[in-house]
């Protein structure tokens, strides 16, 4: 492969990363509530994905051992996104995408359980260091308790089914597997609207809501994941990782932007933000290059 084609693949890859920084800016813009954005989000992405198979004319056929983990796992993705927009809601854009960081911290701890693999002394390392800017996060930022609570917690389950996922796309087509986990996630998030009554005059859609949904649905999930998939193929793990990490600076870039001074925060949660990310970049680093 030409150098040329591996920095076409970085720039379509770092503007795919982008474009999932802006998801949390849209969560913020969308005026419903959590559960209601989630479940049109994975509505319009499934129906988006279903026309793109049928434009391509594939099967979206699979084993039923296999279709019954896919839905499972996508209600697992339901739940994290739920999390997601409330912990948005209840707190910043910042706050939330810092949290979610975390996510290396949790694969660290949670990979060698699920895969029965030896802990990486690498990834206790990490692991400290991003706990550390976690508390010092919670110490400067404590009238966002709830929303770094919801953020962990988004973070804890984008773990398990980061790892889920690494386990199933090696027998089936990403693309099907993303399309059958937002059946999944929408089966989910309808349940629980159904025994909680938010099927109700609460998600009717505003003209801009409508819009951020579509862009959300379609731009920031279906047509990102295709590309993603697309380039992630040609480029080495290593380039995916780095780029990937990118998701929580653009994010917070994009939100200071949009939102300017709401977006704030103290000295105190800047320093443990660059501590949490700081760590995270060296991460892929120390697994690539250091064999412990």
């Amino acid at each position: 492969m030409s150098q040329l084609t591996i920095n076409r693949n970085t720039l379509i890859l770092h503007f795919t990363v982008l474009i999932w920084g802006f998801t949390g800016v849209l969560g913020e813009l969308i005026t419903v509530s959590a559960l209601h954005l989630v479940w049109y989000r994975v509505l319009i992405a499934a129906v988006s994905l279903v026309l793109y198979y049928i434009f391509t004319k594939r099967t979206l056929l699979v084993p039923k051992d296999q279709l019954l983990q896919y839905l499972g796992v996508g209600m697992i993705v339901g739940l994290h996104w739920v999390l997601f927009f409330h912990a948005i809601k209840v707190s910043t854009v910042s706050v939330t995408l810092v949290t979610l960081s975390s996510v290396t911290l949790f694969t660290a701890l949670l990979e060698p359980i699920i895969n029965r693999k030896r802990i990486s002394i690498a990834d206790v390392i990490v692991g400290l260091v991003i706990i550390f800017g976690i508390y010092l996060i919670f110490k400067f930022e404590f009238k966002y308790f709830w929303g770094i609570v919801y953020g962990l917690s988004c973070a804890f389950c984008a773990s398990i089914f980061s790892i889920l996922n690494a386990r199933m796309v090696k027998k089936g087509s990403p693309t099907t597997i993303t399309l059958y986990e937002m059946v999944g996630a929408w089966i989910g998030v309808s349940f629980v609207m159904f025994f909680t009554g938010d099927f109700d005059e609460q998600m009717i859609l505003s003209q801009s809501d409508l819009l951020y949904l579509l862009l959300l649905g379609v731009v920031c999930t279906a047509i990102a994941y295709v590309l993603g998939v697309a380039v992630m193929r040609e480029l080495s793990a290593f380039t995916v990782a780095l780029t990937t990490n990118m998701e929580p600076v653009y994010g917070i870039i994009l939100a200071l932007l949009i939102f300017g001074q709401k977006e704030a925060m103290s000295t105190g949660f800047y320093f443990g933000a660059v501590i949490v990310l700081a760590a995270v970049f060296v991460y892929p680093y120390l697994k690539t290059k250091i064999k412990i």
